[in-house]
């Protein structure tokens, strides 16, 4: 998977694997993130911080709903952010999730502040399904993209909270 997802990478293979085994190893790829930032000295401190993209959120996947486990009618929240380790952007991110599976407290934190989806919602346990891996060349990922995921992060009971479309740059295979 890890040669054909990020064939045409300028870095060595071996870096790329253990990229993918990092991502793999973890149920938040904020959690992911910032192992492989202070690993690779990326950035010192090695925090992840997420940039809300202030931009129209795009229509939702065809799947989301059901994926989710919500009517029609029950709301989504969105957040398209820029995840960045210092000034290393790492990953472009879309997130559908279900703000009534968040406490008022994380939903606050998710309106107003830059901490990742991952970090907010760490406290409710989730665990994370990838879905798909996406073609570097893909619609939903912007150019630069090294590896792309759909997943779906579940909560202990099973429901599921969010769905999410990562896009990891370049930046995570350079020193």
């Amino acid at each position: 998977m890890a040669a054909t997802a990020l064939a045409g990478c300028a870095a060595p293979e071996p870096q790329r694997a253990r990229f993918v085994a990092a991502l793999a190893a973890q149920d938040s790829a904020t959690a992911a993130l910032e192992g492989w930032c202070a690993a690779n000295r990326l950035a010192m401190p090695a925090t992840v911080s997420a940039a809300v993209l202030d931009q129209p959120p795009p229509p939702e996947p065809a799947d989301a709903r059901r994926l989710l486990g919500v009517s029609a009618e029950a709301a989504l929240g969105y957040r398209h952010v820029r995840l960045s380790c210092g000034a290393k952007v790492l990953s472009v991110a879309r997130n559908w999730y279900v703000p009534a599976r968040l406490t008022p407290e994380m939903n606050a934190a998710l309106a107003t502040s830059r901490v990742p989806f991952g970090k907010v919602a760490a406290p409710l346990g989730f665990r994370r399904e990838r879905l798909d891996t996406l073609p570097r060349r893909s619609r939903d990922c912007p150019a630069g993209t090294i590896l792309g995921h759909r997943a779906l992060l579940r909560l202990p009971d099973g429901r599921p909270l969010a769905l999410l479309v990562e896009c990891y740059t370049r930046a995570n295979l350079r020193r």
